[in-house]
């Protein structure tokens, strides 16, 4: 039997149906929600998925801008930037994109943001606060993953869950959200990576499978478990001559042959991508009703 697909763009439309009220009470209040994203240079990938981040909040009538700054641009002009940011009363969310040239330490920038502005999630302050289970900024594709699998009644609790991949963005922070102490989570987590040895003989136990390695179809059908949910969380570009543009997006999972295994998958195209881009939505409208809250009450 081939494996249920789990619709990330039918569940991210849905969340952003869900925000629109919540923007005009808001809107209301006379706040204008507003994200604020800092692009250095020109990487296709990153311009593309800023694009999107553009179009979400043109949709949902948010306020968007785009800071464009050359790759060459140094550190301390990018720390006066964000300064401006975290100070400014227009701006709820502050999002630089990841990767950064290799001039610019990254940990010194994600530091730098205000992190009830730090809509990515990414800031030490909001990755401790999720580390010990308190309310938080929660980084996009993690807390996207659990959305989508709690709207397709997919229990972790008691499960066995395991990560390829230990980023911060992805591997570190799905692990911790997966094993919190509250409904939706409880799982049992492995985390495995480059150095992880007979790999296989893990995955091949999963319940749950998230792949975020950024290898193309890394994930063949004989490491997967029978009936396991399996999470592509790989967006990678393939040489193919037959298509349009050169190319086609591949995720981190061998689609074709693990849905014949597993008893859910997420597509690539049209899964979890699509609900990261919700879910930074809704954080940076949490960040402005925060706001509000606060502004209200002084």
């Amino acid at each position: 039997m081939t494996a249920k697909v789990l619709d990330g763009k039918e569940i991210a439309q849905q969340i952003m149906e869900e925000l629109k009220p919540r923007i005009a009470s808001l809107l209301e209040k006379g706040v204008f929600p507003g994200l604020s994203v800092i692009i250095l240079g020109q990487n296709p990938a990153s311009m593309s998925y800023v694009k999107s981040k553009g179009k979400a909040c043109e949709r949902l009538g948010m306020r968007s801008e785009t800071i464009m700054l050359a790759e060459t641009v140094t550190q301390k002009d990018l720390m006066t930037i964000i300064a401006k940011l975290n100070t400014d009363p227009k701006v709820h969310g502050i999002l630089v994109q990841l990767p950064l040239p290799k001039h610019i330490d990254e940990d010194t920038v994600l530091e730098a943001i205000n992190p009830e502005k730090d809509v990515d999630g990414f800031s030490p302050i909001n990755m401790g606060r999720l580390l010990a289970g308190r309310d938080c900024f929660k980084p996009c594709t993690p807390n996207g993953i659990m959305e989508l699998m709690a709207r397709y009644g997919i229990d972790p609790a008691g499960k066995h869950a395991v990560i390829i991949g230990r980023s911060n963005i992805v591997g570190k922070p799905m692990a911790m959200l997966l094993m919190q102490k509250h409904k939706g989570a409880n799982a049992t987590v492995t985390v495995c990576h480059s150095r992880t040895k007979n790999m296989p003989s893990i995955t091949k136990k999963a319940d749950i499978l998230i792949a975020a390695i950024g290898s193309p179809e890394f994930v063949k059908a004989d490491m997967v478990k029978k009936n396991a949910v399996v999470i592509d969380v790989g967006i990678n570009r393939v040489e193919d001559a037959t298509a349009e543009k050169g190319y086609r997006l591949v995720g981190d999972v061998d689609y074709e042959a693990v849905k014949e295994v597993a008893s859910a998958i997420t597509p690539v195209p049209g899964g979890v991508g699509r609900m990261t881009i919700a879910m930074l939505m809704l954080n940076a409208v949490q960040a402005a009703e925060n706001f509000a809250g606060q502004h209200n009450a002084a």
